[in-house]
This record gives C-alpha cells, structure tokens and sequence, in this order.
C-alpha cells in the first residue's frame, strides 16, 4: 500500500499546494447508481473495500454506531456512524478514532447516474474528505493507545493517494458483482 501510495504522490508538488483542505476523488463505475447506493449504505461493506477498517461490531453504548479496527494504527478502534439519504444518493461516514463521542473525520460520498451527466450506464461516484482542525492536533490524546506509532492526520497528505486506491477496490468490487449477476 505504503509503495503505491508514495507512486501516486509526487513530492515535486506539496500536497497543500494542490489539494488544500479537501480531498476529493471521483471514478466512473459500471454499475447501476441503486446498487452502489445500497452497497455503500451498509457500513458493514467498509471492512471489503478500504484498505484498513475491519472487525466491525455494533458500539453497545450508541446503537446507531459500529465501532471497528483501523489496522493503520495498530491497535486504533475506529467509531462509525453512516448517514445515507436514498433520494438523493448521499452516504457520508461520520468517523473517529480512539472515541465515539464527536464523530469528527467525515466521508462525504454521492453517487451520481452515469446516465444523467455521461449519457452512459452506471455511476459516478465523488468522495470528499475536509481537513477538519483534529487532524494536526488530537484532542482525544488521552483515549489513543501509548504504543500507537501513528495519528491519522500525519497521514493527511497520503489522503488521495491511498483514497484513490480504495476506490478501485471499491470500483472492482462493484463491477465485478454487477457482472456476475448479469451472467446468472
């Protein structure tokens, strides 16, 4: 992952520089928009298509949350509450690490009929994720493991890179399902 990412990066460039305080990816996907909708909807699908979120469970303390495993920090329980609007085909992932209780990294996503804006079929799906202050500072200090050698936003300017990355797992994934129940 650390190799394509750092392919994707190019140093000549600071990533403030291009990219800001946003990170936004866009990607074409052969699929009807209704199925990647449903698909992301499940927030439980996070453990197949990012490269680091597993072992998903429902957070006991807050019913509308799971909480999981960041395998990047090491030993780092990621809080998951998914907010998806069908209508308009919004799916936003309001995230934290080590805590539940301000759900501060947001996943922006918005699938988009590929009919609509490319007069083809499938989907465009656009992600965004807004440097929010937490990133280069932890407020939440106290609640992160001691051994942890990493805090999310000194990941910052691998954001798109390893995004991107996702939404190929993500695209494949799709594509691929779509294909097979095509075929059945």
């Amino acid at each position: 992952m650390k190799e394509l990412a750092l392919e994707l990066t190019h140093s000549v460039y600071p990533h403030d520089e291009i990219y800001g305080e946003y990170c936004t990816i866009e990607e074409y996907i052969n699929c009807p928009p209704e199925k990647i909708f449903s698909y992301l909807a499940d927030h439980y699908n996070l453990a197949e298509w990012t490269y680091s979120l597993r072992n998903f469970r429902p957070n006991e303390n807050v019913p509308e949350q799971i909480v999981g495993n960041d395998v990047i920090g090491a030993h780092t329980k990621i809080y998951v509450k998914t907010i998806s609007n069908r209508e308009s085909m919004t799916v936003d992932y309001h995230c934290a690490w080590d805590q539940g209780e301000e759900l501060w990294m947001i996943y922006l996503m918005r699938v988009v009929p590929a009919q609509t804006v490319l007069k083809k079929p499938g989907s465009v799906v656009l992600w965004t994720n807004c440097h929010h202050p937490y990133y280069d500072n932890n407020p939440f200090s106290e609640t992160a493991p001691p051994s942890r050698p990493v805090w999310v936003g000194d990941l910052w300017p691998m954001f798109y890179a390893g995004h991107y990355i996702e939404m190929q797992n993500l695209k494949h994934i799709l594509e691929y399902r779509h294909n097979q129940s095509k075929s059945s």
